[in-house]
């Protein structure tokens, strides 16, 4: 291979180990692989840009926007709660109707904010009606990430791979010129996710009452009170021991923990650890002669008229994992307090305070009515989900969010304006409309992604240039060519989706298009085709949580493991390498 090629190869080995090990964000690492390509020559300055100038992080940021003012609206809700219904009918219907909805949905909006919006009403449909969560909303993400590679518009990733062709000299690619690829490959994974998933995740359950899983139980330290009801008695006397839903783990005494026995004398200062669903442990707050451990704490925080309480789950590049609360300021930052933690894969140890978090734990917050609103897209947390269902705060505003979605379709499709400026104009009549703030935009916006897929943009620029896209192409040749072009093709699109459970969706995406175009030249195949092959692959993330962001927020709400996703995403893997390679050579 030329030097060129070797110091990209070496950038892109360098840039996995950060994004494997989880020591800078997305943005950062692929961003400092530019900068490593700018010094060393491999790109010049205007190819180091080309991601910044790209029309594909302007789209998907205006998209955002209009997704922040679905969320502000409430848009989707009577969507969403017609989808669920009432909790009746069989399993199966209620699945079918949720999957099918959500891959509708997600084929129009971006499917990282959608499932950000669905995920937390499905947790509270699922513990209102009895049903378990963990049947639906591992489904819900890849059914959305299905959804996404129907139309050009479902994902970010396909509007990098768009953006890349145009950089070729090519065509962008049209809102539904991937449909007949990705719609047949959205039909068969939704009608297996239906039929297998009660099968195959039907001992996992965020939801249902079971105090032998730990994977939902939060932990919820409450103090004995001086002249309460409690102190002075047994645990038994208090009627601690059989509490609805929740059990005593064990009282702090002293800086010690004991364990709580039926005889055990409770006194005032004593600090008790309960653990159970969530539901239970918000009543234990009223539990008379008990108060929560961080009441002294919560002026300035949820010690309000109108507080409310949030669940949050910590990101997996929060800067909130490998500190305590306490060392993380967790309340002068946010705003807001802690009364639980919930650790899908262990019960937790005593002094809550002095706990080490780490990425997907569960947090159970008192904060005010605007916590939602101000830290819903921050990068500390994947999910930010009230407990209680309140009124939107514009619902009268949600038909002109549907409108402006309406039109941006209507205007792509009929080629009146480009897809980016289509989604700019939806974007600035909402402004204008003020039917979502500046604030509010700009906090709708990820910027992770946005700045991630720039950056990609770029390192896919130097992928193609130095030559290591060939060699790749030929190693990938080599492998497909006993099995013709269907071989070739079921090469590229396995590769793509083995990087994208290592990478994020549009860093494969973008690494893996100038490999998918050598291939297809060499092979004497449609390389408009081939990179349509990458760009379903590139989504197709069914085997891992880190793999794509919305398998990250079901897997803590959910309560899964991380066995849970391959068990339920081989056979969706398979089934994408299946029909991809069927779609595109069957006549």
């Amino acid at each position: 291979m030329e030097l060129d090629a070797w110091i990209t190869l070496v950038v892109l080995v360098l840039a996995f180990v950060v994004f494997a090990t989880e020591r800078a964000p997305a943005a950062l690492a692929m961003g400092g692989a530019v900068g490593v390509l700018l010094l060393t020559g491999v790109i010049d300055q205007d190819q180091a840009l080309s991601g910044l100038a790209s029309s594909a992080p302007i789209t998907v940021a205006a998209l955002y926007v209009l997704a922040g003012a679905a969320a502000a609206t409430g848009a989707l809700s009577p969507v969403i709660d017609r989808v669920l219904g009432d909790g009746s009918g069989g399993e199966r219907r209620r699945l079918a109707r949720l999957a099918a909805s959500a891959a509708g949905m997600s084929a129009v909006l971006p499917n990282t904010p959608l499932v950000a919006l669905v995920a937390p009403r499905v947790v509270t449909w699922a513990r209102r009606t009895g049903n378990r969560a963990s049947v639906y909303l591992m489904p819900l993400s890849f059914a959305a990430i299905l959804g996404g590679v129907v139309t050009v518009i479902g994902t970010s990733t396909n509007l990098v791979i768009s953006d890349l062709l145009r950089a070729t000299g090519d065509e962008p690619l049209g809102v539904f010129e991937i449909t007949s690829i990705g719609l047949p490959v959205a039909v068969v994974g939704v009608t297996l996710l239906v039929v297998v998933s009660p099968w195959l995740l039907r001992d996992r359950s965020a939801s249902a009452p079971s105090m032998g899983d730990s994977a939902r139980r939060y932990t919820i330290a409450m103090r004995v009170e001086p002249d309460g009801a409690v102190a002075g008695r047994t645990v038994e006397d208090a009627g601690l021991r059989h509490l609805h839903g929740v059990f005593l783990a064990g009282v702090e005494r002293g800086g010690h923990v004991i364990t709580a026995r039926p005889e055990t004398v409770l006194s005032a200062g004593d600090t008790c650890y309960f653990a159970g669903d969530v539901t239970d442990i918000v009543d234990l707050t009223d539990l008379p002669g008990l108060e929560v451990a961080e009441r002294p704490h919560l002026a300035g925080a949820g010690d309000q008229l109108d507080a409310r309480l949030y669940e949050v789950v910590v990101s997996e590049r929060s800067t909130l994992a490998g500190s305590t609360l306490a060392d993380s300021g967790f309340r002068g930052r946010f705003g807001a307090a802690v009364l639980a933690i919930r650790r899908h894969d262990d019960d937790l140890p005593g002094k809550l305070g002095t706990l080490t978090l780490r990425a997907g734990d569960v947090l159970l917050v008192l904060a005010g009515p605007d916590f939602g609103r101000l830290w819903g897209d921050h990068g500390d947390f994947s999910v930010v989900a009230p407990l209680s269902e309140s009124p939107p705060a514009r619902p009268r505003h949600g038909w002109v969010v549907m409108v402006a979605i309406v039109a941006m379709i209507a205007l792509a499709v009929t080629g009146v304006l480009s897809l980016m400026e289509a989604a700019l104009v939806a974007a600035a009549a909402l402004l204008a409309m003020r039917v979502i703030s500046p604030n509010e935009a700009r906090r709708a916006i990820n910027l992770n992604v946005v700045l991630t897929m720039a950056a990609s943009i770029s390192v896919g620029v130097a992928v193609a240039t130095s030559g290591l896209a060939g060699h790749i192409a030929d190693a990938l040749v080599a492998v497909g060519q006993p099995f013709g072009d269907a071989g070739a093709t079921v090469a590229v699109l396995a590769a793509t989706m083995l990087l994208t459970e290592l990478l994020s969706n549009n860093a494969s995406a973008a690494l893996m298009f100038p490999v998918a175009i050598a291939t297809a030249v060499e092979v004497g195949l449609d390389p408009r085709t081939m990179a349509i092959v990458v760009l379903v692959g590139a989504s197709a993330s069914f085997l891992a949580p880190i793999g794509y962001q919305t398998n990250l927020m079901v897997h803590s709400l959910g309560g899964y493991r991380m066995t849970d996703f391959p068990r339920l995403g081989l056979p969706l893997s398979i089934a994408t390498l299946v029909v991809v390679p069927l779609a595109v050579h069957l006549p």
